[in-house]
């Protein structure tokens, strides 16, 4: 007997080219059960795609909250990006950072919403990422209010650059973020130095909430790692995803 249609997933790999980068970005895009052009559906944008659906196994999970917790399906586009250049795409101090924030609003938005049929409010798209993707994903909402006003981090590398700017902020009323760390990631070592994330999560939560941003915030037992993450990430999810 063949499995029902509705539990088939469909992921659907596209290119596309950025004249913000100068070159190709690879996307992997999950459709989810019943997948039907002519439905509208709420979409979250990961950071790191290519581990968010090997790593983090996003899609399977995607799936299992859809057919067994009721949630509304959605759409999933991972953005992936080459290790090499991840710090200065991502990092606030990175040498591509600002074209890659131009890239993500201003091209791949658009090229997912001209192909897919996405809600287009910032209530209905999530940006995700873990560590860098992390604080990218802030970085966007804050760059770019109109089209993201929701934000999934799994242990944000909340660095002192992007505190600074995070300073600069008058009124995050319109910002939620849900925030996810380790307990054991208080000396980890990244290719800019070693970090204490749990205290950087904290202070950024603080700040945050001081500037009228809603946050959902929670410390758990884990490491810097996809294993960590991936039993967190359902949890993130429906926090945006749960009626």
């Amino acid at each position: 007997m063949s499995e029902p249609v509705f539990l088939k997933r469909t992921i659907v790999k596209q290119t596309l080219w950025s004249e913000h980068l100068q070159e190709e970005r690879k996307l992997r895009i999950y459709l989810p059960p019943g997948y039907n052009e002519v439905l509208s559906y709420p979409v979250v944008y990961c950071q790191d795609g290519e581990e968010f659906f090997n790593f983090g196994r996003i899609a399977t999970l995607a799936g299992q909250l859809i057919l067994e917790q009721d949630v509304e399906p959605f759409i999933i586009v991972g953005v992936e990006v080459n290790v090499a250049v991840r710090t200065a795409e991502y990092a606030p101090f990175g040498s591509r950072f600002k074209q890659y924030l131009a890239c993500f609003a201003e091209e791949i938005i658009p090229f997912i919403e001209h192909n897919y049929p996405v809600r287009r409010t910032p209530e209905e798209r999530i940006v995700a990422g873990d560590s860098l993707g992390g604080s990218v994903s802030l970085h966007l909402a804050l760059a770019y209010p109109g089209l993201f006003s929701r934000v999934l981090s799994l242990s944000g590398a909340y660095y002192p650059e992007t505190r600074e700017l995070l300073s600069q902020e008058e009124d995050l009323s319109w910002l939620q973020i849900n925030m996810v760390v380790g307990l054991q990631e208080r000396d980890y070592k990244t290719d800019t130095g070693v970090y204490d994330f749990v205290e950087m999560n904290r202070e950024t939560q603080a700040m945050l909430e001081a500037k009228g941003a809603t946050v959902s915030y929670r410390e758990k037992d884990g490491q810097h790692l996809w294993g960590f993450w991936q039993k967190e990430l359902p949890e993130s999810l429906l926090y945006f995803f749960s009626s």
